[in-house]
């Protein structure tokens, strides 16, 4: 077996559709000779359609991260298809209407609560429930959406994207002594399902391809799927605690 990622078994969150930047990773990651098992929320049948389109099927696994019983048999089910875990890919996030939309100021402590469970401390409760699978070490990266700005609409989920950054360097911090390394890839707009839920999201779709000095294909995750493959692999042995863009360079321009 031979490519960037031969030999490693992984767990990849968050595939909804086959515009998913998780089914991209997942897609790269088998061609680069990964095993790759699949976790699915809700319309389970639906995921697992998905999982056939990959070039080899993948199964499938429940996972609401917010369901503790879920995340205390993670591992046994895990264990079902694969007998360790050298990388794991979170790519969950969620928000209320209530918590988009430009109603910062009106929005409740009951959706802000939601949105940061399912986006921020989520990352630490699937970090914790692989714990198990990961007794050699390995590489736990996440998706966000550059936090370090405020950006119109996007309200309750910017701030659990910086409290997501946040929990990624604090888990670098407290696994590194048990070689997993913890990083995230900040993509630009891409229309996937998760996008077309929030308002205005064409608002950000018209700057990046406007202004990103390498200009954004806004249907091609690709090259983030390829970021978060490079940081899963063993070409980044002493990298975490990072955020890695990729973002057609937009991020370093002045506002």
């Amino acid at each position: 077996m031979s490519g960037l990622l031969a030999g490693k078994r992984l767990l990849v969150t968050g595939v909804i559709t086959d515009a998913s930047i998780a089914f991209s990773v997942a897609k790269l990651a088998q061609e680069n000779g990964a095993k790759v098992v699949l976790t699915g929320f809700g319309r389970l049948s639906l995921v697992e359609r998905i999982a056939k389109r990959l070039p080899e099927p993948a199964p499938v696994i429940e996972l609401d991260v917010t369901n503790q019983e879920h995340l205390d048999s993670l591992a046994d089910r895990v264990r079902e298809h694969v007998d360790g875990l050298d990388g794991v890919v979170h790519s969950i996030g969620f928000a209320p209407q209530g918590a988009l939309g430009g109603a910062f100021l009106e929005t409740s402590w009951e959706d802000v609560a939601q949105a940061l469970q399912v986006s921020t401390y989520s990352y630490k409760s699937l970090a914790t429930a692989c714990l198990p699978l990961m007794q050699a070490g390995g590489s736990i990266v996440g998706m966000t959406f550059d936090a370090t700005k405020a950006y119109p609409l996007y309200d309750w989920m910017g701030v659990a994207k910086a409290g997501l950054e946040s929990a990624s360097r604090y888990l670098a911090m407290h696994l590194g002594k048990q070689g997993i390394r913890s990083n995230m890839v900040s993509a630009g707009p891409l229309r996937t399902m998760a996008a077309k839920s929030i308002p205005g999201f064409s608002d950000f779709e018209d700057a990046w391809t406007q202004r990103a000095p390498l200009g954004w294909n806004l249907t091609d995750p690709e090259p983030t799927a390829r970021a978060v493959c490079a940081l899963l692999s063993d070409w980044f042995p002493a990298t975490t605690g990072e955020m890695v863009h990729v973002d057609g360079g937009y991020h370093a321009l002045a506002a």
